[in-house]
């Protein structure tokens, strides 16, 4: 079976411009949930979020008439993952899949404003392709001369997850040699807050994971990618290996739409050791869905417990960059990287531990581990599971035998 390897990777998200300041911000503990800044936030009743620091005036007009926030997003980081992978490639043999909960959800918001608060008749032309979940793919596909698999996944929380999975398997199966794959979600929108406040399941002051003081998530916002490579590809050239895509487990509750079952996490996390060749031994670090709210983290822990008689060491990081939904787990694919490379990220804002968790989740400080495999975990409405699995890469990659 072809391995797949991480060669390349880029990020905008609350935390960092790109992937070493992310880093750097995770390692120091750091925290991006602020006061939001948007139009009408006066009206809102939750007015904490995680955005991300943005110019708009860097894309030429052409790009901005047709690049949703979202997009923009995605297309800064597949360019810093592309940069820094430096690959040629087959343009038939490469392709894109992206992980979004809503796609262009600004656009959305833009325009029903505009004919419903404003009474305008007429909206931009390019409106339905700045919206539609598949911009960010298309967009990649035409920026790199991609011709293989592209396309959008769209599981509310698991979606980045489901997408690397995917695109790993598209490298396992021989339809591709090169991927890039990731999510992108702006969601962070006056509407996009009164949608979530509707679910009462925002905390008003900041999220807290795994804490006793929990009281909700906070909606954050960006993107990361990653150029995922076969191994053999990769050891042609003697690419530089961030990580390999080990395993990839996912799975349905078929219980409830909202509330979360222990059963449907724990079988995706066998499922990803199963499919890696791992055993929870070999598991050094956990990054947990760890969203803030009280079901979550107590049914996540419970799922965790189940699947280690040992558990490792856990940690959420939404507690720094807030929950980017459909681009949560690519960014924290992110905190992965980084502890395979020596550094565990912490689960900061963790002022009080709640006996009902049971882990060690890293609390407020990062701290310094030897791993050779982790688990990143996706729980998403819908009951929806997907857990990647990744194993500590080699330096250059060197073909097999």
């Amino acid at each position: 079976m072809r391995r797949v390897v991480v060669t390349g990777a880029g990020t905008v998200n609350p935390l960092g411009a790109d992937v070493a300041a992310t880093m750097a911000a995770l390692a120091a503990g750091a925290g991006a949930i602020a006061p939001v800044t948007l139009r009408d936030a006066d009206r809102l009743t939750i007015r904490v979020a995680a955005q991300v620091a943005w110019d708009e005036g860097r894309f030429t007009r052409d790009q901005a008439a047709r690049w949703d926030r979202a997009t923009q997003f995605c297309m800064v980081a597949a360019g810093q993952a592309m940069a820094q992978a430096a690959v040629i490639f087959d343009p038939a043999r490469a392709g894109a899949i992206i992980g979004t909960a809503a796609g262009g959800h600004a656009t959305i918001e833009e325009n029903y404003r505009a004919v419903f608060a404003e009474g305008r008749n007429r909206v931009p032309p390019l409106t339905v392709p700045r919206l539609m979940a598949s911009a960010s793919p298309s967009h990649l596909s035409l920026a790199y001369g991609l011709q293989g698999p592209c396309f959008a996944v769209s599981s509310a929380c698991a979606s980045s997850n489901h997408a690397i999975g995917l695109a790993m398997q598209m490298i396992r199966a021989g339809a591709a040699d090169l991927m890039l794959a990731g999510g992108a979600e702006a969601m962070v929108t006056f509407g996009g807050i009164k949608a979530w406040e509707g679910l009462r399941v925002l905390s008003p002051t900041t999220c807290r994971p795994f804490a006793a003081t929990r009281d909700g998530l906070v909606l954050g916002e960006g993107a990361a990618v990653f150029v995922l490579e076969d191994a053999d590809h990769a050891a042609a050239r003697g690419a530089p290996v961030l990580a390999e895509v080990a395993g990839f487990g996912m799975t349905a509750d078929a219980g409830d739409l909202l509330s979360p079952t222990v059963d449907g996490p724990a079988r995706a996390m066998r499922a990803a050791l199963r499919d890696a060749g791992l055993t929870p031994a070999d598991i050094g670090y956990v990054n947990a869905h760890g969203t803030g709210t009280r079901m979550n983290d107590q049914t996540e822990a419970q799922a965790i417990r189940s699947v280690f008689s040992d558990p490792p060491p856990v940690s959420s990081t939404k507690g720094a960059h807030g929950h980017l939904i459909g681009a949560a787990g690519a960014v924290e694919a992110l905190a992965c990287l980084m502890a395979l490379d020596g550094t565990l990220p912490p689960t900061i804002n963790h002022d009080a531990a709640d006996p009902a968790i049971g882990l060690d989740v890293i609390p407020n400080v990062a701290r310094r581990a030897d791993i050779t495999a982790c688990l990143s975990n996706a729980f998403a409405f819908g009951g929806l599971n997907a857990v990647l699995a990744f194993r500590r890469g080699t330096g250059a990659a060197r073909p097999r035998g």
